[in-house]
């Protein structure tokens, strides 16, 4: 495995290279004597051991950030769009040997894992035009002689809780916006697969970012609490389940911290019987299957409407064309899943789809994967029949399942999706102009595609969410993360031109 040596502590040839913190513009060993491995989930192989930082180590990160606030918030424009213009070449350099490092820990094809990268990089090129996005306003003479302005302003330190499932992506939606809008940050990638975060971090750092003004810790529970309530933070990103991310949105808020939490969902495709049937397939199989089904916009649920039910064959047909096995080798649709456990996990809610009621039409459980005996693979598995009440419906599974309904109408499939508790996203197939503009009016979940199965938006835009899958009201990405990551400070001014004019004492609120 090719790997930035720096990044890593020394070890000897019986231990693994630990991964290091960031911490005032420097790599550094933990002094933590608790490690957890990063393990290759195609083989179970350990990568390196990550340290789960002390309580010293978080403070000192944030003390960091804090002191470099003083000068980077003072940092003009230009400069920091310069420093993110550096970043996305560097990235784009480095591509194919951060998606290789991403692949070996996440267990993604190596395609998915080059896509993981470039979602987040489109998300640095828009920090490069923080120059209009950071754009205040301005108003003259709103009264006699009076002008208002509205300034924003970065806020101070913020952190960022990032998810195994998008180990670049994630984080590239977090830091860039924070730091160019004028922050500090500290970030918190997940334990599970740190390596290709760090790898991107290094190169953050090459492309100019100031010593503190982006800093890492590595933990669990303890790490995240520290950062969620520490009194010199003021802004807490997250992005991963709906528990970790609803105990991390309380948490923050009751410190008093901004806090945006992008949780859990149950993503459904509603194909119309007008749909055209290739492309719609192909789409819906893809979304369902791709990355393993561990991705939070994974098209979960099929619903079919009407005649459209016809084609439940045609879904097992494809998806049983799909080939399983490790990201890192040639013309792999399936990797593994990140660990033994989410393997379980998985393999027993299908079971427990059975067990209530539901057809198993492809079953991917035990699936052999040649040369990778110990891999954490699941196939394609496909369930019919399902209902509301079943828990393959109720949990979101994040494995490559697709559980298959049927209703007669379209307004019973928005009466169904609506009626679900997440909203993160939904996909409506069909070529009717009519039917696609009643669903995108009626439908209640954030992110909607029409013939789009994963409908997650450019930066231009802002990730949303609604229900179950969101808590605070402004997105990650795009315009919502500017106002997220500034404060917004209105100026009245009024001059003079004559001093020795006299109007007198005036004690009403109006201005005059």
């Amino acid at each position: 495995m090719s790997t930035t040596p720096h990044l890593y502590g020394s070890h000897s040839p019986v231990s693994h290279p630990t991964v290091r913190l960031l911490i005032q513009g420097e790599f550094v060993d933990s002094r933590s004597t608790e490690l957890h491995p990063v393990v290759n989930p195609a083989t179970q192989e350990v990568l390196a051991q990550v340290p789960m930082a002390t309580p010293d180590e978080v403070d000192a990160a944030v003390a960091a950030a804090r002191q470099a606030f003083v000068t980077w918030k003072a940092t003009p424009l230009a400069v920091r769009m310069r420093i993110m213009l550096r970043f996305q070449a560097l990235l784009r350099e480095h591509l194919g040997r951060i998606a290789h490092v991403l692949t070996l820990e996440q267990g993604k094809t190596l395609a998915d894992a080059e896509g993981d990268i470039v979602r987040g990089l489109e998300v640095v090129e828009h920090a490069c035009a923080v120059g209009t996005l950071q754009l205040g306003e301005f108003a003259e003479n709103v009264a006699n002689g009076v002008d208002t302005c509205t300034l924003r302003q970065p806020i101070g330190v913020c952190a960022g809780i990032t998810p195994f499932n998008f180990p670049a992506m994630i984080p590239l939606w977090m830091f860039p916006m924070a730091i160019v809008c004028g922050n500090t940050f500290v970030l918190k990638p997940s334990e599970q697969d740190p390596m290709s975060t760090m790898e991107l971090v290094d190169l953050a750092m090459q492309a100019g970012v100031p010593a503190g003004v982006l800093n890492v810790v590595h933990g669990g529970k303890d790490v995240v609490d520290a950062l969620c309530t520490h009194p010199d933070i003021v802004a807490v990103s997250f992005v991963g389940s709906t528990a970790v991310g609803t105990h991390v949105y309380d948490l923050a808020s009751q410190h008093g911290k901004r806090a945006q939490s992008m949780m859990g969902a149950k993503n459904h495709a509603v194909i119309l019987p007008d749909a055209h049937p290739v492309q719609s397939l192909n789409a819906l199989v893809g979304a369902a299957f791709g990355a393993a089904g561990q991705r939070c916009m994974a098209t979960s649920v099929a619903v079919f409407v009407g005649a459209a039910r016809d084609w439940l064959p045609e879904v097992v047909k494809r998806a049983q064309a799909l080939k399983v096995n490790a990201g890192t080798e040639p013309g792999t649709d399936v990797g593994p899943v990140i660990s033994p456990r989410a393997k379980a996990r998985i393999e027993a809610l299908i079971a427990s789809g059975v067990a209530e009621g539901a057809e198993l039409l492809l079953d991917g459980r035990g699936v052999q994967v040649a040369g990778y005996p110990q891999g954490n693979f699941v196939g394609p598995t496909v369930l019919a029949g399902v209902q509301p009440h079943m828990q393959v419906y109720a949990q979101e599974i994040f494995g490559p399942v697709l559980v298959c309904m049927a209703v007669d109408t379209l307004d019973e499939a928005i009466a169904l999706v609506n009626a679900n508790p997440f909203g993160n996203g939904v996909g409506l197939f069909t070529q009717s102009g009519a039917a696609a503009r009643k669903f995108q009016s009626e439908i209640d979940v954030g992110q909607v595609g029409i013939n789009v199965p994963i409908p997650v938006p450019v930066p231009f835009f802002s990730f949303t969410g609604s229900r179950g899958s969101k808590l605070g009201d402004l997105g990650p990405y795009g315009k919502q993360a500017v106002q997220f990551y500034t404060q917004t400070k209105t100026v009245t001014t009024r001059w003079f031109d004559d001093a020795s004019v006299n109007t007198g004492v005036n004690t009403t609120i109006s201005l005059r």
